[in-house]
């Protein structure tokens, strides 16, 4: 999912997307381990996409400083 897409969500939003993200990506690195993924560069791009909505999160929660 796009940054510019992510940041037109609301809070709710993005917290539930993080969850549902988050358990994709959990799925994905046990498909892993047990030798059952084929496109292993899942994992990392679900990784990322975590990692862009916690900062978004973190933005419009207004908790930088």
């Amino acid at each position: 999912m796009k940054t510019n897409d992510l940041r037109e969500k609301s809070v709710e939003e993005l917290q539930a997307i993080l969850d549902e993200t988050q358990l994709n990506q959990f799925r994905l690195r046990m498909a892993k381990a047990t030798g059952q993924l084929g496109k292993t560069h899942e994992v990392q791009v679900a990784r990322k996409t975590v990692a862009r909505v916690k900062t978004l999160l973190t933005e419009k929660q207004g908790n930088g400083q």
